[in-house]
């Protein structure tokens, strides 16, 4: 979608633009000069003590939800139907099962990268390194994809070269990494949210004026089909229905919000397990807000140009353009709106960005480089510097694989898929970790391994099967002279747009918008197995994780295999113990610290296991000592000379 508006006719948008980017980059690192700075790795990656339980909660939802909401649901609906809302029923049942699951074993480790858990609960850097390296790797690509995904809409829109909107967000996201740390990414991500918050308001106003009320913007799509929930179709090779978006979503979720560094990094930064249950559960109804609000959006601009489709009047080029060009076109009389969208994408991108470089670059120095004999035993400080150099690495990257995507389109797809495949593995070895007891290291090395070359194969194997685009009616009977705003014209396609596709994604993958229906379904092996819904992919890969690790580790039990029991979750182990079979050994780990907090009392760092005050498990007790409702259960076990035993009369394998 080319503008055909003169420089001076968008020098306002263009003014806005600019302050916006320059405020929303200043602004969160204002603290860096004039307050609180980060002197420790801790301070740097978790932002002790610094981060409002509000501020945390609009970062969670903006993580959520993603860049891809933004432009990839009122598209969606536009074009596809409402279908794809019914992953919110995946988002909405995953956060109390993060909460109760993955949370109370972890929280109170004394670990920075997530995948550390992991090296602690199967003592293997082999398992460790699999899962990190499969996050670094998935992380890169979709950021490259991530950041690529507002330069083309710029380009487009107010003429932005793509290459010098690819280079200032990387920039500023190095900038980011270098002087500020957790709590300005967070920063970011709260001017972000509340900027699209407004421009979606401002939308919604605008479609209800231009319609005639703000019932016509459920009328009109509801009359033309967009609004239909609730089908449960049955057939596994369906695009989307009732069961694989709730299903579907759920598993990817989980793997997400309860398995990816970025995320855990955001729950271990607060101070008490009962303060990141609240916020966990206080965010349900804030990101059904905003994933509505995006749908919302969606049937707006569609009860607006219900009777004149822009692409295919051919005023735009791809789904994905109909937002942008709908403000271009509404909001014409009101010079800068355009500039501040534009911004806002800029700034989502860039608020991504910045928070994922931070986790990459934890993880990296964590899961790798921190094991290497030449950093052994260096300084907090030199630890903090690596880590931000390492984050500045991959800020290049990242800009790198941004420029192969607009010169490779098969960069968009190679990305979108490897996020589906890495799902399941990615979530089913951490179900092994903290409710399967009998697991061990070979079991989990082995079922990731499987599980990944079997979702590979069949999310690749996907591409071979003959497929058609399956888009729902539009039409042009309506088009008039007065549709559109003066000064909008046919797009001149280049080169580069011609070949690029918009439609991208950025954490969920299966908004792609070359989503098909299969042609036939009487086909035979392996092309069914190909033609599955890519919703189905993440419990694919975590089903398979799951089963094969659970069998390996059975046929490989070891006496070995012990693991403190604190690392397994509560109730897993409470569960054990009522099957019959040999004592299972367990013993104490001297790796696992808690993590240290603030007293709100002295200000002085205490050990939440101090004084018996356990935070980790979910049943509130009231500490005498503090006055403040804590997590405790059992006490702690007396100082042994010689390496602490539990043992119960649950487990058939142990002691071999």
């Amino acid at each position: 979608m080319l503008m055909a508006r003169s420089f001076m006719d968008l020098i306002w948008d263009y003014a806005v633009f600019v302050v916006f980017i320059i405020f929303s980059t200043l602004y969160p690192l204002w603290g860096r000069f004039f307050g609180k700075k980060e002197k420790t790795k801790a301070d740097y990656v978790f932002g002790l003590g610094t981060i409002s339980m509000g501020a945390m909660m609009l970062s969670i939802a903006r993580g959520t939800l993603g860049v891809r909401s933004v432009l990839g649901y009122p598209s969606e609906l536009f074009y596809r139907g409402s279908a794809m809302w019914e992953t919110l029923y995946g988002m909405v049942t995953a956060y109390p099962l993060v909460c109760f699951i993955f949370i109370p074993v972890y929280f109170n480790l004394g670990v920075t990268s997530v995948y550390q858990y992991l090296d602690l609960r199967f003592n293997s850097r082999l398992v460790r390194c699999l899962a990190s390296g499969t996050y670094i790797v998935r992380s890169l690509l979709n950021l490259g994809v991530t950041v690529y995904t507002p330069t083309v809409a710029m380009n487009t829109v107010i003429g932005i070269p793509y290459w010098a909107s690819l280079i200032g967000i990387s920039a500023i996201s190095i900038g980011f990494n270098l002087l500020g740390g957790l709590k300005a990414a967070i920063t970011a991500d709260v001017i972000q949210s509340v900027t699209m918050i407004l421009i979606s308001v401002g939308i919604i106003i605008q479609s209800m004026v231009t319609v005639g009320g703000f019932g016509e913007i459920f009328t009109i799509p509801a009359n033309d089909g967009r609004l239909s929930f609730f089908n449960f179709t049955g057939d596994a090779t369906v695009r989307v229905d009732t069961t694989s978006a709730w299903l579907g979503q759920l598993f990817m979720s989980l793997s997400i919000f309860g398995c990816q560094q970025n995320f855990v990094q955001r729950y271990l930064s607060m101070d008490t397990f009962k303060e990141v249950r609240r916020t966990l559960m206080s965010n349900i109804p804030v990101v059904i807000a905003l994933f509505c609000l995006a749908w919302i959006v969606g049937m707006g601009v569609y009860a607006v140009y219900a009777v004149c489709d822009p692409m295919k009047a051919g005023y735009t080029n791809k789904m994905d353009e109909i937002l942008p060009f709908f403000v271009e076109d509404k909001f014409a009389y009101l010079p800068g709106v355009l500039g501040i969208f534009m911004a806002s994408l800029f700034n989502g991108a860039l608020s991504l960005n910045v928070s994922n470089l931070n986790s990459l670059a934890t993880v990296t120095w964590e899961d790798f480089l921190s094991h290497l004999p030449r950093y052994k035993g260096i300084s907090d400080k030199q630890q903090l510097n690596v880590i931000k150099f390492i984050g500045s690495i991959y800020g290049v990257i990242v800009m790198g694989v941004g420029f192969s995507v607009g010169l490779l389109s098969g960069v968009i797809e190679s990305s979108m898929l490897m996020t589906s495949a890495t799902s399941g593995p990615l979530l089913g070895v951490f179900l092994l970790a903290m409710l399967v007891p009998i697991a061990n290291w070979k079991g989990a090395a082995c079922g990731m391994i499987v599980s990944h070359i079997l979702t590979l194969w069949i999310t690749f194997g996907s591409l071979t099967v003959s497929k058609e685009v399956v888009l729902l009616p539009t039409t042009i009977e309506g088009c008039t002279n007065d549709t559109f705003s003066s000064g909008i014209t046919k797009p001149t396609k280049s080169w580069l747009l011609a070949n690029t596709p918009l439609e991208v994604e950025s954490e969920f993958p299966y908004f792609d918008t070359t989503t098909h229906a299969p042609l036939e379904r009487t086909i035979g092996f392996p092309e069914n197995i190909y033609s599955v819904s890519y919703m189905y992919y993440s419990l694919i890969g975590t089903f398979l994780t799951v089963v094969v690790g659970a069998l390996v580790s059975v046929l490989t039990s070891h006496a070995d295999d012990a693991y403190d029991r604190k690392l397994l979750h509560p109730f897993a182990y409470y569960c054990s113990k009522l099957f019959p079979g040999k004592e299972r050994r367990y013993i104490s780990n001297p790796d696992i610290r808690p993590k240290d907090v603030e007293s709100a009392d002295s200000g002085t760092k205490k050990s939440p296991l101090d004084e018996l005050e356990r935070d980790n498990h979910g049943f509130d007790t009231v500490s005498e000592q503090s006055g403040v409702t804590v997590v405790s259960v059992d006490p702690l076990p007396p100082k042994l000379d010689r390496p602490e035993v539990y043992r119960k009369t649950a487990d058939p394998e142990a002691d071999r």
